[in-house]
């Protein structure tokens, strides 16, 4: 499997995953260069745990994001649809659960908090996913989603656009174990939308008190919700 396309259809999606699991951490660092430290930092600051919490990370891939937010002294659990993904990661010491995002293997209220991280905008039903998350959410419980934005400064989302995000797939080639995937890494990247459509769909989901940040020039935000205490799924 080479790359998936835009229509995200799931199994291309897995099988992509798995193509470029070996080598994946060191080449999402080169591609971000090594900002991607620094998002995992604010997201669990975002996240806001606390020892004794449960955490679901999900499309957690190698969980290295995982341990991350474990260091808050919360229970964090990776959760990722390629087997690829977990099995690079299986040397991190955290939980880990081969998951669909659109059927959780989770009771309903299991989970203080989840949380996605660079994920989202590869679930081809996003309003469906969000909800899934939120059945697995308690009341009062909270959303912190870490995903690709668009810069609001004209020029600089021209670049972004037209340099930065053509050259990636070239870039990054001697550092990925399937270079190729990377296109569709780099266009999913160009068609997300910014931060308030994003945060009006976590809304539609059914989450409340959505708020966000930018980060680096507006190239990634931080999106946080919680789950109305009403809501009992």
């Amino acid at each position: 499997m080479g790359r998936a396309g835009l229509d995200k259809k799931r199994e291309d999606i897995a099988a992509m995953f798995d193509g470029v699991a070996k080598g994946y951490d060191r080449t999402n660092s080169v591609m971000t260069l090594g900002f991607d430290r620094r998002w995992r930092e604010l997201t669990r600051r975002a996240l806001d745990a606390s020892p004794g919490e449960k955490v679901l990370d999900l499309a957690a891939g190698t969980a290295v994001s995982t341990v991350e937010y474990a260091r808050s002294g919360a229970w964090c659990v990776a959760a990722d649809f390629s087997l690829q993904m977990l099995r690079h990661g299986a040397h991190r010491d955290v939980p880990k659960v081969a998951a669909d995002a659109f059927h959780l293997p989770f009771a309903d209220n299991a989970f203080d908090a989840v949380t996605v991280s660079l994920g989202l905008r590869n679930m081809d039903d996003t309003v469906a996913a969000l909800r899934e998350m939120a059945r697995v959410t308690r009341p009062g419980g909270r959303l912190v989603i870490c995903e690709v934005s668009q810069p609001r400064m004209r020029l600089f989302r021209w670049l972004y656009h037209n340099t930065i995000l053509r050259g990636l797939p070239l870039a990054i080639r001697p550092f990925s174990s399937n270079a190729v995937a990377y296109k569709y890494l780099a266009e999913s990247m160009r068609d997300w939308p910014g931060e308030r459509a994003v945060a009006e769909t976590i809304a539609e989901s059914g989450w409340a008190e959505v708020e966000w940040m930018k980060l680096t020039l507006g190239v990634v935000a931080i999106h946080r919700a919680v789950k109305p205490a009403g809501n009992p799924r």
